[in-house]
């Protein structure tokens, strides 16, 4: 039988408490691996005795290795692909910015530079969005909530991370008990994130998000909408004939009544599909009753696997235009970054870049600064 990651909170803690040992000493241990990776059991100092047996038995510090690291030309992104225990591969990236560049009420926002981790929740993914590189690869398994945060501990070796946002390969609400347990640790010591600066992404699974904040409240809450209209979602977002779109806002009008918090709305444009001027007006429509931000994402070229077009950057501007002063709704354009190691949105899938690079990081204006 494979031993268990030490992240694993809910088997740790049981573990422990079947043992009679008291569960603070869990965040200590996962203090002392975060700080000492290549440590054995022996090494962490201060636990009961009876601890160190079961440690060696049930759990190991990590579970997964950092296969490789690859780093954009501009040094702003750092995509890592990690090797799970049963030998498939995730990949998480790194994104850097300085808070102030950003503005917020006409003003620089405070702050300086920090990084936002994109974290997988499974390998591969079921929902097969025909822009997204990810669907290709089909759906694999998914991510204990241990694999998941060790991608948070590998990050962090790298760089200090203040945000997290699980829009990496796979589904998260389809992994839904991993994704609330990965999160309630990475809220709480020693990682201690905040959940304001936590956002999970989801295609829109309904029956999920009904329970999404009052399991992990405080957390935001990211909607894959891409299509204003049902029709047009289902062409190029299969799933979405599981979830019809008139259920979904009646599921997120739920969930804006119950948290009182704004909703990001992320659309791939894509030209000629989803981004002329009456599919911005439909939008506006359909969510000028709602407290949302909406992201505007160019599309991001995923080879011979879509046959999709980049929206024109006029075409961009214009449907924000539209979006911002007809309805009022704040709505930001994605900074592309990691395009040349494939580590853009709706670009990961498992290979390797042919480019890496060491360096300093720069840094950039954060689109969640401005939307936060």
């Amino acid at each position: 039988m494979a031993l268990r990651s030490i992240f694993d909170a809910a088997e740790v803690r049981a573990e422990f408490q079947n043992a009679g040992i008291n569960s603070k000493f869990i965040p200590l241990i996962w203090k002392y691996v975060i700080q000492n990776p290549n440590s054995e059991w022996d090494d962490v100092p201060l636990l009961p005795s009876s601890a160190y047996p079961l440690l060696r038995s049930k759990f190991k510090p990590s579970t997964s290795t950092l296969q490789s690291v690859f780093d954009s030309v501009d040094e702003v992104t750092t995509k890592l692909l990690i090797k799970l225990q049963n030998g498939a591969f995730v990949e998480a990236v790194i994104m850097r910015y300085d808070t102030r560049l950003g503005k917020y009420g006409g003003q620089p926002r405070p702050g300086g530079p920090r990084a936002t981790l994109c974290i997988s929740s499974q390998v591969g993914c079921k929902m097969a969005c025909k822009f997204c590189a990810t669907g290709s690869m089909g759906f694999k398994n998914n991510l204990s909530s241990g694999e998941i945060v060790e991608q948070l501990v590998h990050a962090s070796c790298l760089a200090q991370i203040r945000n997290v946002v699980f829009m990496g390969m796979g589904e998260p609400l389809n992994n839904y008990i991993a994704l609330v347990e990965a999160v309630r640790v990475m809220t709480g010591p020693p990682f201690q994130l905040s959940p304001k600066r936590v956002t999970v992404s989801t295609v829109g699974i309904t029956h999920a998000i009904k329970k999404f904040h009052s399991d992990i409240p405080n957390v935001n809450l990211a909607v894959s909408l891409h299509a204003p209209v049902q029709d047009i979602r289902c062409q190029i977002m299969p799933a979405a004939r599981a979830f019809p779109l008139e259920k979904l806002m009646d599921a997120l009008r739920e969930y804006q009544k119950n948290s009182q918090q704004k909703i990001f709305i992320e659309y791939i444009l894509l030209d000629g599909v989803n981004d002329e001027e009456q599919h911005a007006h439909l939008l506006g429509q359909l969510l000028e009753t709602f407290e949302v931000v909406v992201n505007l994402i160019p599309f991001n070229p995923i080879g011979t696997l879509s046959h999709f077009r980049t929206s024109s950057e006029q075409k961009v501007i214009k449907f924000q235009k539209i979006l911002r002063g007809t309805y009022s709704i704040r709505t930001t354009i994605r900074k592309q970054m990691g395009q040349d190691i494939s580590g853009a949105c709706g670009q990961l899938v498992v290979n390797i870049p042919d480019k890496r690079s060491n360096g300093s990081a720069g840094v950039l204006a954060d689109i969640e600064d401005l939307s936060l």
